[in-house]
């Protein structure tokens, strides 16, 4: 997970099209913080760990009121103008959103399951309480299958080929040829086969994480995704770990390591 929030914080000072679309940048900076999308990746984790086992019913009610705690904790962490209302609404529903936020918060199921079958599943319900519409589960699924494909050894060409058999995305085209006409798009649809091809040609976590900031567009929330799969298949760089986890909050540290405590024993309550 921590890899999702390091693509966040180093994404974040290029998001809407402010890079250079290159790979040489500085990896951390006085503005490479903590965006939304690590507020909302913490407390779908917080939710999961706090309800494995437990019914759907229950797992889309400890993430609704997870989601609306760590919103209400950073309300101004940059929240889309629609989500945002649901954060702050007496009776929260889902809105039919396509959004890439249900991508971008989902790498903790990526981790905690024992199957890839029972990823999906919880994948689909942290799409479902906000983002229902198919395009937004799809790209929660999407996302959560990568990680758990990287983590469980598969190779690349494996996790490629899941991916555009289950989810149709076209992984053909080469970040060369994404890189130039790629512009600010929040949706799945134009995030998430962009992260997982950044992922596909980074050569390590570092790479890919700079490949990922190099194409442009709403790049914290694509390099979130892509640093959740590469984290999953490469592992993270002490060092970078350690300055991501210094740039964060206590309470967000605190439940990063109560993660890391279920992600090694999933099924232990």
């Amino acid at each position: 997970m921590i890899g999702a929030i390091l693509g966040d914080m180093i994404g974040a000072p290029y998001e809407f099209d402010r890079g250079d679309k290159t790979k040489d940048f500085p990896l951390f900076g006085p503005e490479s913080g903590f965006t939304d999308d690590t507020a909302m990746t913490v407390a779908v984790a917080d939710a999961l760990t706090h309800s494995l086992g437990k019914s759907d019913e229950k797992i889309r009610a400890a993430l609704v009121s997870s989601m609306r705690k760590w919103g209400g904790r950073y309300p101004y962490a940059g929240y889309g103008g629609m989500f945002y209302q649901w954060l702050r609404a007496k009776d929260p529903k889902p809105y039919g959103s396509f959004g890439n936020g249900s991508a971008m918060r989902v790498s903790s199921a990526g981790w905690l399951y024992d199957t890839l079958e029972e990823t999906r599943h919880i994948a689909r319900l942290t799409a479902e309480v906000t983002h229902n519409h198919p395009e937004g589960i799809k790209g929660a699924e999407a996302a959560a299958s990568a990680i758990f494909l990287a983590r469980t050894g598969k190779t690349k060409k494996e996790i490629r080929d899941y991916i555009v058999g289950e989810f149709g995305y076209d992984l053909s085209r080469t970040c060369d040829e994404i890189r130039p006409g790629y512009f600010h798009v929040e949706t799945c649809q134009k995030t998430v086969p962009e992260a997982i091809t950044a992922f596909l040609e980074g050569e390590d976590f570092e790479d890919v994480i700079r490949t990922a900031v190099s194409l442009g567009g709403d790049c914290d929330t694509l390099t979130c995704i892509a640093g959740g799969i590469a984290e999953a298949f490469y592992g993270v760089p002490e060092e970078i770990a350690a300055e991501g986890m210094r740039r964060l909050p206590r309470d967000m540290r605190e439940v990063l390591e109560r993660f890391e405590t279920f992600r090694r024993e999933p099924r232990k309550l």
